[in-house]
């Protein structure tokens, strides 16, 4: 009969929100611990728990902007609480039911809207995005019933296999390209440090070249200027034996002058009695010369005055045998010019135009009449 009436104990477990009734009326939370003589008309109503809960809301064939159909994989993480009043509001005004219905509606809208505004190569890149999209909305909406959502996350993404498997190559393939990329840059790198370790070196080489040649160059400075002052030196003492040896050669010139003058003098009066001696000896000789020309003159003018005594007798001697003379040189000037045609006509053949040719040809046939 007690045992209908009451219970001598109950133990009220730590880590929960406990709520009761009396009389089947809500009457608040029961503290952790041992409660002596229960009685039958309270009786615990709910029992809420405090820690996190995980609640997954998997959507399925959602559209992407561009016609693909993607599964999301949505994780929430929530609690209640985190005082009595809290777990009293979910326990009355919402439920574990309700809040199913209303986390699974609002995660799929969410997840849709969210789907359809990107295209499929996009999704994975709105998941955090997404993720604080949805925590403000899901908190706006279950804070009135005691609900406080910790966390929301997309857990997985899935495309279609087929894309899946292009998407994957694809990803695999840029991997690749970006690793190829950092080794062609790392090559890149690698020369550009040995092209300028290089440049380095041959900067460095011909700084050293430089200052080689800037020294060589100061050295030979010296070295000329040292040979600038000695060719001076030597150039001076040159200039002075050449002084001295035109001094020595003028006073020789000068004597020699002297010694040529009278040696001139001595040859000219020579020169002069010699000339006046041949003079003499030709005038002589050229009045002997002209004594022998006028005896010689004298004596050829009486053998041409015989001469011409004889000549005149003879001309008057032809004057007359002049007939009997010019029928003989007749006779030999015809003989004379056959002997010319003759030797014209033995040279070859020969055409002579003009008058000269009618005159030969009159010479060659003469006219008999």
């Amino acid at each position: 009969m007690a045992s209908l009436l009451f219970d001598f104990t109950l133990h009220i477990p730590n880590g929960l929100s406990v709520l009761y009734q009396k009389w089947h009326k809500n009457t608040g939370k029961l503290n952790p611990g041992v409660i002596w003589f229960w009685t039958a008309w309270n009786r615990i109503s709910h029992i809420v728990t405090r820690a996190t809960i995980t609640y997954n809301a998997p959507t399925r064939n959602c559209p992407t902007a561009d016609n693909v159909m993607v599964n999301v994989d949505l994780s929430l993480t929530f609690r209640i609480g985190p005082d009595i009043d809290a777990a009293t509001h979910f326990v009355y005004k919402m439920g574990a039911h309700r809040l199913d219905e209303l986390l699974s509606a609002e995660s799929e809208e969410s997840i849709r809207g969210l789907v359809f505004s990107v295209t499929h190569d996009r999704v994975n890149d709105l998941r955090e995005e997404f993720a604080l999209g949805m925590l403000a909305t899901l908190n706006g909406k279950v804070a009135p019933y005691g609900i406080q959502v910790m966390n929301v996350k997309i857990t997985d993404v899935k495309l279609p296999q087929e894309l899946q498997t292009r998407l994957e190559r694809t990803t695999a393939f840029k991997t690749k390209m970006g690793e190829q990329e950092k080794t062609h840059e790392n090559r890149i790198r690698v020369l550009q440090d040995g092209a300028t370790k290089d440049l380095e070196t041959i900067r460095k080489g011909n700084a050293r070249k430089i200052q080689e040649i800037v020294a060589e160059r100061k050295r030979y400075e010296i070295e000329r200027r040292e040979m600038e002052e000695k060719a001076r030196g030597d150039a001076r003492v040159e200039e002075v034996k050449a002084m001295s040896y035109a001094d020595v050669a003028l006073k020789k010139a000068k004597g020699d002058d002297q010694v040529q003058r009278v040696v001139a003098q001595n040859n000219d009066e020579a020169l002069l009695k010699n000339t006046q001696v041949h003079c003499q000896k030709m005038k002589i000789e050229a009045e002997k010369s002209a004594n022998v020309m006028v005896k010689e003159s004298e004596a050829k003018l009486k053998v041409s005055e015989s001469q011409a005594g004889s000549m005149i007798a003879r001309a008057e001697a032809e004057a007359e045998g002049a007939e009997a003379l010019a029928e003989k040189r007749r006779y030999e000037l015809e003989w004379a010019r056959l002997d010319v045609m003759k030797k014209i006509a033995q040279n070859g053949r020969k055409f002579i135009t003009g008058d000269a040719g009618e005159a030969i040809l009159n010479d060659l046939v003469p006219d008999r009449s």
